[in-house]
């Protein structure tokens, strides 16, 4: 941390008048922050609707903490998935797409936050997804395949790890691959309650904001949905804490369970639901996940100012960008380009939750449904006038609430001028953020793995040693990692290797 005599050394003599000691202090605490599918026209887009508000208003908090770019391939693709850049992120190697902390071959990887426990740190996973999504799921268990997260979900807690329990604190949505399958809502198909394991392990668990508003000592566990909990427009804060919330109250469980150790805290924080609105082209959704991002990385970057004693380096960076979103259209007059954000003005909901309510309404004639579509349904989501070809196929696509939520963004975005170029991810360059000790470091123009490096680097640890361990337990690797016989198949496409023939 540098403190008013060495900026005062700085302005005097640059850098090279610090002493030896103060620059290669390194951190006690590292908080990584991945805003998943969150990509540079998206920052943008969010930008130019709060300066339409308030045109004095022309950066936002993540713009004064930018450093460089992040190269995103896989190792079977040139655009990832979450499982794959999740990995380079936390093993420092490229794998599959679907891959979480595994190698090609399906072998286990160390990652930084097993290290860290290891090490003696504290760790924490704070997410908006299912805690069992690819992201925080590759941090803390290996699995073939992301879509099983019924075994991920007890890596998670230790039961099935080889290391035993990695993870103090992990908040987030997801509980039904916690509870067994005749509770309502499961999403395992076996008998297993996981949530009592974890009680059983040590683990304190909570469901509801009322829980979650008390002091709790780590370890601890706080899963507020079924599935994963709800984009921010649409959170209701009576039942759901924000990402904000989270991210501030694990700060400050993990300083006070460490303000006394030589050693502090490794804390992942994913603003997830970023790409999930970006999937679905859900223009709304995607811009209230950004500013909620912004919002907590403002409010982390603040953390680490009011706790100069803390030693923390902040470093941020999505994952990939998702749905290859543009800003602009050609209106053929003047002004030529356009794109028109007021259009947000009017959307008070995602196209997600609209979709919901055009499914469950039931009509008593045409006339009916085609006044509640517009008046309870295009309406509140932003489009005041619809066209009668747009309310055609809004009753058209009444019964699949994917399909009319496209259709409803698609919409919205006409109006916006945005484009989305696909509803899945896409190649290009994310941006990286970085605060705090030594966050400079890492400035420039970086592959995706180079960042694990940089926690390893600043936090002094190893991968080689937690790597061994996975691997030597046999039972572990081929009984619970490596595809077993009647789980689905995960196809790896052709290593980029060869590419170039």
């Amino acid at each position: 941390m540098i403190n008013n005599k060495n900026l005062l050394l700085i302005a005097l003599g640059g850098f090279a008048a610090l002493s030896e000691a103060t620059r290669n202090k390194k951190p006690k605490n590292f908080i990584m922050v991945i805003p998943d599918g969150f990509g540079p026209a998206s920052e943008t887009m969010a930008r130019d609707w709060i300066h339409w508000n308030d045109n004095m208003t022309v950066t936002m908090p993540i713009d004064e903490m930018m450093i460089g770019q992040v190269r995103t391939r896989s190792s079977d693709s040139y655009v990832t998935d979450s499982g794959s850049a999740a990995t380079a992120y936390s093993c420092g190697l490229k794998t599959y797409n679907g891959a979480i902390a595994v190698d090609d071959d399906a072998e286990p990887c160390g990652t930084v936050l097993e290290a860290a426990k290891l090490a003696g740190f504290k760790t924490g996973l704070i997410v908006t997804s299912r805690i069992t999504h690819a992201t925080p799921a590759s941090y803390v268990s290996h699995i073939y395949d992301r879509d099983l997260e019924a075994n991920i979900a007890l890596q998670e807690i230790g039961v099935t790890h080889p290391l035993g329990t990695t993870v103090d604190i992990l908040m987030g949505g997801g509980r039904c691959f916690f509870t067994p399958q005749k509770t309502t809502s499961s999403c395992r198909r076996d008998d297993i309650d996981a949530l009592a394991l974890a009680r059983d392990r040590g683990y304190t668990v909570f469901t509801d904001r009322a829980a979650f508003d008390q002091s709790t000592k780590i370890p601890y566990i706080g899963l507020f949905t079924e599935d994963h909990m709800s984009y921010e427009i649409d959170r209701d804060p009576k039942v759901e804490p924000s990402l904000t919330e989270m991210a501030i109250k694990g700060l400050n469980d993990l300083y006070k369970a460490t303000k006394k150790s030589k050693k502090g805290f490794f804390v992942l924080v994913e603003a997830s639901r970023i790409d999930h609105a970006g999937h679905a082209n859900d223009p709304t959704g995607h811009l209230h996940e950004i500013l909620e991002f912004n919002r907590a990385m403002d409010a982390m970057r603040d953390w680490i100012d009011e706790h100069d004693d803390s030693e923390t380096v902040l470093i941020s960076t999505a994952d990939h960008e998702c749905g290859g979103l543009t800003l602009g259209y050609e209106l053929g007059g003047d002004p030529s380009y356009w794109w028109a954000p007021e259009y947000f003005a009017a959307s008070k909901g995602t196209s997600g939750k609209y979709a919901s309510l055009w499914k469950a309404y039931k009509a008593g004639n045409n006339s009916d449904a085609t006044e509640y579509l517009k008046k309870s349904i295009f309406a509140p989501y932003g489009i005041l006038n619809p066209t009668d070809a747009e309310i055609a196929k809004g009753v058209e696509l009444k019964a699949s609430t994917g399909d009319f939520g496209r259709h409803l963004g698609l919409t919205l975005s006409k109006r916006l001028g945005i484009n989305w170029a696909t509803g899945g991810h896409s190649g290009v360059d994310v941006t990286l953020y970085g605060y705090g000790m030594n966050h400079e470091k890492l400035a420039g123009h970086r592959e995706n793995t180079e960042i694990a490096g940089f926690v390893l680097e600043q936090l002094g640890l190893s991968l080689a040693s937690v790597t061994r361990k996975l691997k030597s337990n046999r039972t572990f690797v081929d009984g619970i990692v490596k595809r077993q016989p009647g789980d689905p198949a995960r196809m790896k496409g052709r290593s980029l290797i060869s590419h170039h023939h």
